[in-house]
């Protein structure tokens, strides 16, 4: 069967059909046999390793893939090098199965999965649509972009592999005074309890100030504040997202995951190198299994919260193995090329790997 982008001047009827199907699960899931590949994988820690040249990668193709955003394609939008494609994650002490979208799709026939956060879930969620895409390119396959939904689907398979825009997860909404964003409140975030798998990600925009800040005031306790420590501020909506985890998540019925803090790289002192050095013109990753800078606060705050929680959590814990990729990103090859873009991720590339770990978590059954 052929495929083909639906057409938007039938966007709204799909859209109904689409967004009423994700309100209805579809029971059922493929059986996986363990191997013992697997089982080894399962005995270590899959986030701790070095980067290794691999003649046998990328996973796909970027020019295969007609859905990536601009942004994300460096090779279409100019960048003149490809050894930054060319890199496995090899973990310590033992090995990862490679990703099987077979393997994916019959797993997880029937199932609605949803990334919820800011662009950097855009970034791994168009990773691995591509990566599902590049192998099955003859499957027909539906995207639908509405607002701050957009649903990709293989109707052969039964398969929604969705993308929310949240860059906080709880509320921001605009009032009388400003857009207000309230660290308690997580009330008009959707219907995330009918989905099979989220996987939630939060942390850059709480850093952003003067025309990037995204809000106007912060609301707590019914107390309204121009600003405050911002990493506060974090922790106070993470632990707001928790609590509405704990009290509405079946974990037989529902996956959560937390996607690790993703790292920017524009300061090359944070890996020895002179001031002014950013990932620009940055060729390959770092060697070892450390970055010199070391572990960034919110990610033991993000430890620290998921620790806490009575309901299981996977935490994706990306941060170290993408500190070491100060090569993976877009930087100047970008759809504008305005600035240096060292936040986001080349596709294909990192988030790749990102979703190659955490289908090796979930064919573990962990």
């Amino acid at each position: 069967m052929g495929f083909g982008l639906l057409c938007f001047s039938s966007l709204s009827t799909f859209l109904l059909l689409s967004l009423s199907s994700w309100l209805h699960p579809v029971s059922g899931e493929g059986h996986h046999n363990v191997t013992e590949n697997e089982k080894r994988a399962g005995s270590c820690n899959i986030f701790k390793g070095s980067w290794v040249f691999d003649e046998s990668y990328p996973l796909y193709n970027s020019a295969s893939c007609p859905f990536i955003d601009k942004g994300f394609d460096c090779q279409k939008n100019g960048r003149p090098d490809k050894m930054y494609l060319k890199y496995r994650w090899k973990p310590s002490h033992c090995d990862i199965p490679r990703f099987s979208s077979q393997d994916f799709l019959k797993k997880f026939r029937g199932k609605r999965i949803l990334f919820v956060g800011d662009s950097l879930s855009r970034n791994q969620w168009q990773s691995l649509t591509c990566m599902i895409h590049s192998a099955v390119p003859e499957a027909t396959y539906n995207l639908v972009r509405s607002g701050s939904l957009s649903v990709f689907t293989f109707p052969e398979y039964g398969l929604s592999i969705g993308y929310q825009r949240n860059r906080f997860l709880v509320d921001l909404k605009r009032q009388k005074k400003g857009l207000v964003l309230k660290l308690d409140s997580i009330k008009g975030q959707g219907d995330w309890k009918s989905i099979d798998m989220l996987i939630f990600n939060t942390y850059h925009w709480w850093n952003h100030k003067g025309k990037f800040q995204m809000w106007d005031y912060l609301q707590f306790r019914n107390k309204t504040f121009r600003d405050m420590d911002r990493l506060k501020a974090f922790k106070i909506a993470l632990k707001t997202w928790s609590r509405w985890v704990d009290s509405n998540i079946n974990p037989s019925k529902t996956k959560v995951i937390f996607q690790g803090i993703s790292p920017i790289h524009v300061n090359g002192s944070e890996w020895n190198q002179p001031k002014g050095i950013t990932c620009f013109r940055q060729s390959k990753p770092m060697e070892g299994s450390t970055y010199p800078r070391g572990t960034l606060t919110a990610v033991k705050t993000v430890k620290n919260v998921l620790h806490q929680m009575s309901k299981p959590v996977y935490l994706l814990d990306i941060t170290l193995l993408s500190h070491l990729r100060v090569d993976g990103h877009p930087s100047i090859y970008t759809d504008n090329h305005l600035g240096k873009d060292c936040s986001h991720w080349c596709l294909a590339g990192v988030p790749d790997t990102w979703n190659q770990l955490l289908y090796a978590a979930l064919v573990q059954k962990r």
